[in-house]
């Protein structure tokens, strides 16, 4: 089998310094190309040298390691914790897209076993195919988290009061909440709140015009003893 050292050398590092870019966008890190750059330069280079050293298996595990240590500690660049974070991340995405990888392979006949190790013959249109659909499905994926994170930093456990009956209900501290009534703020809450609260039969103190991005609707008001 001929390997060509350039196309080792193209495919590790447009590998890495994806999984490097989406380790800095998962982490919350600021990517820095230059940096992004250079690590993904020297894992092109890890996967040259590697191969031409003869050590025992464990020894090869712990340089796989060490280098991959390496890398997000080049492309990183703030504290301890965005070192650390970026790193577990690095590792994780690795090992995710390699196994995504290796499904595929075995899936297309690409994979072969040969005694205990597997023999890759993946063609590299499909190696970097299934990367870019890996690739937005991560990068969608942690703004999603990190969307419903910064949500529920804003959710609270509110306990709402209304005569004997006492209802602990989820509310979202909403500044952008611009209801009043009678001079007074109100605020929002489902249905099923309301009858929680009041009973079947709620009585309402008014009705208020509520606003919203495609209509303009009318909603009853009620009144709680406390929050």
């Amino acid at each position: 089998m001929t390997v060509y050292i350039e196309d080792v050398f193209l495919e590790n590092f447009l590998l890495d310094g994806l999984l490097l870019y989406l380790s800095l966008v998962c982490a919350r890190v600021k990517v820095r190309f230059p940096r992004l750059i250079a690590a993904a330069v020297l894992g092109g280079g890890e996967a040259l040298l590697f191969p031409l050293f003869r050590v025992p298996v464990w020894a090869g595990y712990i340089m796989k390691i060490s280098g991959g240590l390496i890398l997000p500690l080049t492309a990183a660049r703030g504290s301890v914790r965005a070192h650390i974070l970026t790193s577990v991340i690095f590792f994780a995405l690795t090992f995710l897209l390699g196994g995504v990888l290796t499904a595929v392979g075995c899936f297309s006949d690409a994979v072969a076993v040969s005694g205990v190790f597997f023999v890759e013959r993946v063609p590299v249109a499909l190696v970097f195919s299934v990367a870019g659909i890996f690739a937005v499905c991560v990068v969608h994926g942690a703004r999603a988290l990190y969307a419903h994170t910064k949500t529920e930093r804003s959710v609270y456990r509110c306990r709402l009061t209304a005569g004997c009956r006492t209802v602990t209900w989820r509310g979202f501290a909403d500044s952008g909440n611009c209801l009043f009534f009678c001079g007074k703020p109100v605020g929002v809450i489902s249905a099923a709140g309301v009858f929680a609260l009041l009973g079947a039969h709620p009585k309402a103190i008014g009705r208020m015009k509520v606003g919203t991005i495609d209509a303009q609707t009318e909603r009853p008001v009620f009144l709680a003893d406390r929050l």
